[in-house]
């Protein structure tokens, strides 16, 4: 490619001929841009562009005008005050979203992956959680964090936000429930409505923070006094932006599809009716939109893995695709659930309900005798699920080998028992290829009368659970695979190993504690799993095994593969989801691209694209996990109310410089208690040991010690639960012996 002028620039763009029949009237693809910015090394304007692809025709010009601000605001592209565009890249510029912190700073996570950048509280005043920006490198911070400072706010976030309506002097603001939105909300007299002081409002942004002016707003409802039973969910939905309500053209859509499926969408698949599939979920699941099938074929097993076909009904660009896009997942709240789509489809045509017709993607695979996949294909398909079986059903089949429930499924139970014996198989491998498997706790909220928590109760997993885990991670693996062999953009799952950083600090810890990982700077899945392995049956293992888990990023989609760290996998792609989660949509449509003869070059998605959508979905993923999260504080709050003043042991699952959070045994609440209500000692924070030691005592509060505490105060607005140790009493009753025994020793 070279600068000088060309006649047209339709002869160098590649891509010309999938824009050509995405947009009728084409104009330079993306790709093309980005590459010739690339190879000109240099920032060029609108003018100069057009000069050097011989583009003179005033809609080709506004055509790329308009692409290069969409380019801008993607974070593509940055334009210079020349009005020069250069890439992002090539200036020591990052784009990506913004993640604040209750402290007041925050942090930049790259959408390209990697470390995240360091936001100052001063940096932080420009923005809001969850914006979207281009920052500039600035330096490294004292920690030795990459440190950014704020070129240019690409995407707002935030349009509203939960809070509390406070008055002070005539001035009227609102506090955010959301403590990672750390600006108050400055409300103008003409915009409070009826609100009250002190009541819980929604307040609608009308001006975004400059750096310069606190974010404006007007009051746009009011929630009531105090947060009664029921508000808690509202709030975190509100306060995380969490869409609820459906368009009319979306419902409309679901609903055009009817109740049954059209038989003119059953011709020409892969007929499996007669095929035993059965699913295998919770008890209070209600919709199913993955089932399996297993048989033995000579030393190998075969497995199928049909998945609902939700990208037949949910096409590109209508409003279900938007609206399923915007909301990227469903969520799951203790008592209800937010769908991604709406029911018509989710619990109805896309949902494996027992003996009826479904459309289905479908995964065959075929393991070896060591559990390795050494074929698989898709196929397009039409299923009727044999059975609606519940884990525990399962379980009592395949493990229990209960006779009576045996007899009532006999028909099912030859191809279970070959399910059980292939997830042994995969077991098996799983723990050879060094896939972590930490040993955390999950739990379940039970209601009883008015909706009062009765119990929080831990949750149990069995081998039917762990069974159709490995089925689903096969079928997901096959799916990256199906990608990378066609060489189709789609989006991955993707887990990075630790950083340097939490790298160093893991060593130095596990140094602590006479313990050392492997592989040196590039430590191996196995690598850990060895060494999770080696001190599981030591008393600080729950210490040991949550350093380890913290040293680890986050898993998020992005369509450039390197791998599942946590599941040491080389490729490994969500496909097994589509009704809850959009990246599975996202696959599913690749890989019918493919199953329909469609090449690479000519799927209607570029690297762009989804590069922006992975970052999104990675967005609503931690955005539902975090509305889930204070709605369940928020109920462990209420449930603790009547109890302040109870005696319970506790385990410490955090250490701070300001105290020592500690979870409840046999209750699964967690509390703080703070480092002014421990003994009276000054105490020093050791964040390489996760410890808090005494200076005059020497007494040491550690990650995974046990400690016994009651409950001082319950904070239901701030969701804060408050522990004093009892150690007190004791430490406390022990000095004033050791004090009367001194003046007796003096008299």
């Amino acid at each position: 490619m070279t600068h000088k002028k060309r006649s047209s620039w339709r002869q160098m763009d590649p891509f010309l001929a999938r824009e050509q029949e995405k947009y009728g009237r084409p104009s330079p693809s993306r790709e093309f841009i980005l590459q010739y910015l690339e190879e000109r090394g240099m920032l060029l304007t609108l003018e100069a562009l057009c000069a050097e692809w011989g583009i003179g025709d005033d809609w080709e010009v506004e055509a790329l005008s308009r692409r290069l601000r969409a380019m801008e605001r993607d974070g593509q592209l940055i334009r210079n005050r020349r009005e020069g565009y250069g890439l992002v890249a090539k200036m020591n510029l990052v784009t990506g979203r913004v993640i604040g912190h209750a402290e007041g700073h925050g942090f930049l996570i790259p959408d390209e992956g990697g470390d995240s950048l360091f936001l100052s509280p001063r940096q932080m005043r420009k923005l809001l959680h969850g914006d979207r920006a281009v920052v500039r490198v600035i330096g490294v911070d004292y920690r030795g964090r990459r440190e950014g400072a704020v070129v240019e706010v690409l995407e707002r976030n935030t349009e509203a936000v939960v809070g509390r309506f406070c008055e002070e002097r005539g001035a009227c603001f609102v506090i955010p429930d959301n403590k990672r939105i750390n600006q108050d909300i400055i409300v103008p007299p003409d915009g409070r409505g009826a609100a009250q002081a002190g009541q819980i409002v929604i307040v609608e942004l009308i001006e975004q923070p400059s750096g310069r002016t606190r974010p404006l707003g007007r009051i746009k409802e009011v929630l009531g006094e105090h947060m009664a039973p029921g508000m808690e969910i509202r709030i975190a939905i509100a306060s995380h932006g969490i869409p609820v309500e459906w368009p009319e053209m979306a419902l409309a859509e679901a609903r055009g599809f009817g109740e049954a499926v059209p038989e003119a969408a059953k011709q020409d698949r892969w007929d499996l009716r007669a095929t035993p599939l059965v699913t295998i979920d919770g008890v209070t699941a209600r919709d199913f939109d993955d089932a399996v099938y297993c048989e033995r074929r000579g030393a190998n097993w075969r497995l199928l893995v049909a998945i609902a076909d939700v990208s037949w009904y949910v096409r590109p660009d209508t409003a279900l695709d938007q609206e399923g896009r915007k909301r990227g997942n469903s969520v799951y709240f203790p008592d209800r659930a937010i769908p991604m789509l709406p029911e018509a489809l989710s619990n109805g045509l896309c949902s494996l309900n027992p003996e009826v017709d479904r459309l289905c993607m479908v995964c065959e695979m075929t393991f070896n005798a060591e559990g390795r996949i050494v074929r698989s294909r898709f196929a397009e398909a039409v299923m009727r699920s044999h059975a609606r079986l519940t884990y525990d059903t399962v379980a009592t089949i395949v493990v229990d080998r209960d006779p009576r429930v045996r007899a009532e499924f006999a028909n099912l139970v030859p191809h279970l028992d070959r399910l059980h014996e292939l997830y042994q198989v995969l077991r098996t491998g799983r723990e050879q290829r060094g896939a972590m498997d930490f040993d955390t706790q999950e739990t379940v909220i039970e209601y009883g009368a008015d909706r009062k928590i009765e119990r929080i109760l831990p949750t149990e997993r069995n081998d039917a659970h762990r069974l159709i885990e490995e089925c689903m991670i096969s079928a997901n693996v096959a799916a990256a695979r199906f990608l990378q062999r066609h060489k189709m953009l789609g989006l991955y799952r993707i887990h990075e190993g630790p950083s340097t950083d939490r790298l160093n600090k893991l060593r130095a810890f596990l140094g602590e504690m006479g313990l050392g990982l492997g592989g040196g700077d590039k430590p191996s899945p196995l690598d850990y799993t060895r060494l999770l392995t080696q001190v599981r049956d030591r008393a600080d293992a729950h210490l040991i095994q949550t350093v380890m888990l913290r040293s680890l990023a986050q898993a998020v989609y992005n369509p450039g593969n390197v791998g599942h760290f946590g599941l040491a996998l080389e490729a490994y792609a969500h496909f097994t989801s589509p009704i809850r989660r959009y990246p599975d949509l996202q696959v599913h449509r690749a890989i019918r691209h493919v199953l329909n003869g469609g090449k690479p070059a000519d799927f209607p998605y570029t690297h762009a694209d989804l590069i922006g959508l992975g970052e999104h979905c990675s967005m609503t993923e931690r955005r539902a996990d975090e509305a889930v999260r204070d709605a369940v504080e928020w109920l462990k709050c209420e449930f603790m109310l009547d109890k302040i003043g109870q005696v319970f042991d506790g385990i410490i699952t955090g250490v701070t410089g300001f105290g020592l959070f500690v979870e409840l045994r046999g209750v699964f609440v967690e509390g703080l208690v703070h480092v002014t209500s421990l003994r009276n000692d000054y105490y020093q924070f050791d964040p390489v040991g996760h410890r808090l030691h005494g200076e005059r005592s020497g007494q040491v509060y550690r990650l995974g010690d046990s400690l016994r505490v009651r409950v001082a105060r319950v904070d239901l607005d701030e969701r804060k639960i408050d522990f004093e140790p009892l150690e007190n009493e004791r430490g406390e009753k022990t000095e004033r012996r050791s004090q009367r025994s001194r003046r007796r020793r003096k008299e």
